[in-house]
């Protein structure tokens, strides 16, 4: 295979990657063929050939009656795999329900994805006046909301400034009220109080408190946050939503822990792998 070849070969796998993770992220009511294009930036013919690759492989699927297209079965078994490894969710669950049970407000799960932040949960909470801004499966370049903030706080500072120069295009476009200093200014923030807020980053009246997840050896691991209207997010309470955010993120911690480390101590016993030695050449006498 030459070089032109693996060039276009790769660029039709990382195509029909995007296009799984659009699909995948429209769980609910899945995506037309029309809203599919429109989102992925290909042409119709391009498109639907890659979403033909994508069933074969039943990673996707078509409605028989609505014709839209959902997760397949064999993106359900990978995501039970993963599951296993990365069960952040299943672990968080039940604090972010008591986030909103016990505030009345939304809470959310997110994690990283390269320079970005997306929400990967979202559970209502009980008072009627409620913030649509973040949704499950949306994403925002990290900084750009108050988990999303949490999470590039908790970076060294050199992979923050390499973070904020990637997403610098992005974030003058689409967030022009966000200037970076208003970054680092929330970064510095959110290290001396041990959280970070969102007064209203994306939409005036839209708050937001996040506390970034760690992982035993201190790395990344996610963030939770709790979103509501400006008046319910002022002092005192904001330091109300902070302690309660603090105590969940110290039990979701915890969980992880219990998790990780008897795979570590696994590990650790395992014994080492055996190199394989190579059989010495014999010379055959003539």
């Amino acid at each position: 295979m030459n070089s032109k070849q693996d060039t276009t070969g790769s660029q039709s796998v990382e195509r029909a990657l995007k296009l799984l993770s659009l699909v995948g992220r429209s769980t609910d009511n899945g995506m037309s063929l029309n809203e599919i294009v429109q989102a992925g930036g290909f042409n119709k013919a391009t498109t639907r050939r890659l979403l033909l690759a994508l069933i074969r492989a039943r990673l996707v699927e078509q409605d028989d009656i609505g014709g839209r297209y959902f997760l397949g079965e064999e993106a359900y078994v990978l995501g039970t795999f993963a599951a296993n490894r990365f069960g952040l969710l299943e672990m968080s669950m039940e604090s972010l329900i008591r986030i909103s049970r016990q505030t009345g407000d939304t809470s959310f799960l997110s994690i990283r994805r390269h320079t970005h932040s997306i929400c990967l949960h979202r559970e209502e909470g009980t008072f009627p006046i409620r913030s649509h801004v973040l949704q499950k499966g949306f994403e925002h370049p990290l900084g750009i909301g108050a988990a999303s903030l949490a999470m590039l706080a908790a970076l060294e500072d050199e992979e923050v400034e390499a973070v904020m120069a990637y997403n610098a295009e992005e974030i003058a476009r689409d967030f022009p009220s966000v200037p970076p200093d208003y970054i680092r200014n929330g970064i510095a923030s959110a290290r001396t109080r041990g959280y970070a807020v969102n007064p209203g980053m994306i939409y005036p009246n839209s708050w937001a408190i996040g506390i970034a997840l760690r992982y035993p050896d201190r790395r990344l691991a996610g963030a939770i946050s709790v979103t509501a209207i400006d008046s319910r997010m002022q002092e005192p309470r904001q330091q109300e939503l902070a302690a309660i955010l603090r105590d969940e993120a110290a039990y979701i911690e915890t969980k992880l822990a219990q998790m990780i480390e008897p795979e570590r101590r696994a590990s650790r016993l395992r014994p080492p792998r055996e190199k394989k030695r190579s059989t010495p050449t014999r010379r055959l006498s003539l």
